[in-house]
């Protein structure tokens, strides 16, 4: 067996390589990494390694000769490696992964994904292609809980971001290659790690900081928020991505409904983490139409912060929060995954490890 993993520098990328080491596999993995040349790339993947907490000197092991260099934007250049005929399985992190408009969105996630499928299919004996995507990827409209069906989505124009809209728009492009064996895994909300907290990465837990210091944000008290974290949600798709067989082609990798915390759970804890009271008796639901009307608040609440920047990125989460989802996991859990743990059993780390930490700089992790 020899596994191409993508992304290994990232988030998710990153929490499913250590979780591959955990399992004695890095040795049967090749990374797929952008950089100039692969000893390079070797110390951005062994230091994200560490960064997820795996021995040093199991970090170590990895090689430059396991590096393949190339971009996703420029598969062509790479798409010849010999190296691409070996490989069995693929999972496949790599995404422009943002929030903002970046142009080159669907030259990374569509376009560059669907030629690296190509490129592997036709050269290598493949088992199985892990494409990670987004549970949101569904649009707004849906019934909660969101089934996992290919149905689970709208048109083009309904998407809140263009993130989503290119990772639902790849997904039904790799499933159009005659003969390609595609398995779906559509993440819920990742944030955090379930032991190291923010400290891999702080991505979106600031959205809770800001929501908690003003008092005020999109969701009810007693709505459900599917959150998981990186390292369960790596250990389910490196399972989904192994399993010699599986029922589906398609899954959720989501707290579901057994998972997911209310807000008002999540309040709790938030505060008994930082030693304060819980917010509750203050907090206001928003419309995102009203969130603009909370602009004098920000430099009272979060400090000296860029406002525009500030209220952009609350309309785009408060949007999402608003569609008040759970992503419905039956066929993870029938496939014998254990349930992810809820972020109120492990969200105290998230808040130690994030303290300090300027809101701005956490959010530059989601606006690339």
């Amino acid at each position: 067996m020899i596994i191409l993993l993508t992304g290994s520098t990232g988030f998710v990328g990153g929490a499913v390589a250590a979780d591959l080491a955990t399992r004695g596999l890095l040795g049967a993995t090749l990374f797929l990494v952008r950089a100039a040349d692969a000893t390079l790339a070797w110390q951005r993947v062994h230091d994200n390694l560490l960064r997820f907490g795996v021995p040093a000197a199991l970090a170590a092991a990895v090689t430059p000769a396991q590096i393949i260099c190339g971009d996703m934007t420029a598969v062509d250049k790479f798409a010849q490696d010999e190296r691409l005929a070996t490989i069995t399985h693929v999972i496949h992190c790599a995404a422009l992964a943002t929030f903002s408009t970046n142009p080159k969105i669907w030259a990374n996630n569509v376009d560059g994904t669907v030629a690296l499928a190509q490129a592997v299919h036709t050269k290598a004996k493949l088992q199985r292609w892990l494409q990670v995507g987004t549970a949101m990827c569904c649009g707004p409209g849906m019934t909660s809980p969101v089934n996992e069906s290919w149905e689970s989505g709208l048109s083009d124009e309904s998407h809140l971001v263009p993130y989503t809209q290119s990772k639902l728009a790849v997904e039904h492009a790799l499933k159009a290659i005659p003969g390609f064996p595609l398995v779906v895994a559509r993440a819920s909300i990742v944030v955090g790690h379930s032991t190291l907290g923010c400290a891999p990465s702080p991505s979106i837990f600031w959205v809770f900081r800001m929501a908690f210091a003003l008092e005020r944000f999109t969701c009810a008290p007693d709505e459900c928020i599917d959150i998981i974290p990186a390292d369960w949600c790596a250990s389910a798709m490196v399972s989904l991505a192994l399993k010699p067989s599986l029922a589906h082609d398609l899954y959720h990798v989501s707290a579901g409904q057994s998972s997911s915390n209310r807000f008002d759970a999540i309040d709790i804890a938030y505060a008994k983490a930082g030693g304060t009271e819980p917010i509750a008796p203050r907090y206001q639901q928003v419309a995102v139409d009203d969130l603009r009307s909370l602009v004098p608040l920000f430099q009272e609440r979060l400090g000296r912060v860029n406002r525009l920047l500030i209220l952009r990125a609350l309309m785009l989460y408060g949007a999402f929060a608003e569609l008040n989802y759970v992503f419905d996991n039956d066929r993870l859990l029938g496939e014998g995954i254990a349930p992810s743990p809820p972020l109120a059993d492990y969200l105290a780390e998230c808040v130690r490890t994030s303290e300090g930490i300027p809101m701005t700089e956490q959010m530059a992790h989601d606006f690339k």
